[in-house]
């Protein structure tokens, strides 16, 4: 490479993920074909079919960015992947009907690991009932590498977008935040003890079975779009929760032009994250924030519908929305604010600043 050439290239790492998807993005934003309801910039695509909308949404997985197979069950991959896919249909207020899964597999993997990769897609399938319709196998150089893509359906009132929510909305959070993130550190502190030995197993007890689950097997909240729906609570604004709450939080923020206020002692955290973070010295508020894989739902709520958000099981109202010059920010227990900052947000080197400040 020459001198020039070098001064000419720009690392990914200097932009930060989420201005480097925006960069790549960009030229498709703007889009003559009317039927594109929403495109780039979203959980999901929605496409006009006349009458009815289509939400087509994917997820990937990758060996050795993802996922490690030293500690994860074929089957509960191949689950993993479908609900990651299934989620960002969630994510638009929509259901997941259809399912097409490709698998890029090296040669290290038998036939029987690919069955039981496909045995956990099939019970995905059939927890969320959504139909395998198609899909592509092929060889890998890499690993194993995974792609699933959900296609669903959304009823043109039900519809729901990053870019929806409106100052005084009550923001709001599915299920607890940070377990997930708990379980990985649980499975890699395991990986550490264990390294060289190709005969033990990770020594992994009950007491924690809530924790790898929520990493291993997670759920989409197929469950929480249906009680919205039966309790008459339209979202204004929603996004699944798979980079942590505060990744989240700057997404809706950013589509919205709007900024949060998020209360700190309102962050729904489990006492198993709890008990495990204070035993890995790691605090449960930073593995909810920036922690991943909860695949929870984010989402923005009239402030009218206080009550029924209030009598939901599984729903907390944890702030609201605020005009987008005040910014996103943690409200402390004392009143004190803190700008929300997330890692994918930032430029590679300012993160690292950002963590070693923490």
């Amino acid at each position: 490479m020459t001198q020039a050439e070098k001064m000419n290239r720009t690392e990914i790492s200097e932009l930060g993920k989420v201005a480097f998807v925006e960069r790549l993005t960009e030229p498709f934003t703007t889009n003559e074909n009317t039927r594109i309801r929403q495109g780039v910039g979203d959980d999901a695509a929605v496409i006009d079919r006349g009458g009815w909308l289509e939400v087509v949404g994917e997820a990937t997985l990758l060996e050795g960015i993802d996922f490690d197979l030293t500690y994860t069950p074929l089957e509960h991959l191949g689950y993993k992947l479908v609900a990651a896919a299934v989620s960002n249909i969630c994510a638009m207020n929509g259901r997941a009907e259809y399912l097409t899964v490709s698998v890029g597999l090296s040669a290290r993997f038998s036939v029987e690991d690919a069955t039981a990769l496909y045995d956990g897609i099939r019970r995905a399938t059939e927890a969320y009932g959504v139909a395998l319709i198609g899909g592509n196998t092929s060889a890998s150089l890499t690993g194993l590498n995974l792609m699933a893509t959900a296609i669903g359906t959304v009823a043109e009132e039900e519809l729901t977008l990053r870019s929806g929510a409106k100052t005084t909305d009550l923001l709001c959070v599915t299920g607890n935040l940070g377990a997930a993130y708990m379980g990985l550190q649980l499975l890699e502190r395991e990986k550490r003890v264990l390294k060289g030995n190709a005969v033990s197993r990770p020594e992994l007890t009950k007491e924690n079975a809530y924790l790898l689950g929520r990493q291993l097997k997670p759920e989409a909240r197929v469950d929480i779009v249906q009680e919205l729906r039966e309790a008459k609570v339209r979202p204004t604004a929603m996004i699944d929760v798979t980079r942590g709450l505060a990744s989240a939080a700057l997404h809706l923020c950013r589509r919205s032009e709007v900024g949060v206020r998020i209360y700190l002692n309102r962050i729904p955290i489990a006492s198993d994250t709890f008990r495990l973070a204070e035993e890995m010295h790691i605090d449960p508020v930073v593995a909810a924030l920036n922690g991943g894989d909860d695949f929870e739902l984010l989402f923005t709520a009239p402030l009218d519908k206080h009550q029924e958000l209030l009598a939901m099981p599984g729903v907390d109202v944890i702030g609201h929305v605020v005009a987008a010059e005040e910014g996103a920010a943690l409200v402390t227990p004392d009143g004190g604010e803190i700008r929300i900052q997330a890692p994918d947000w930032t430029a590679h080197r300012a993160a690292e600043g950002a963590a070693s400040e923490e």
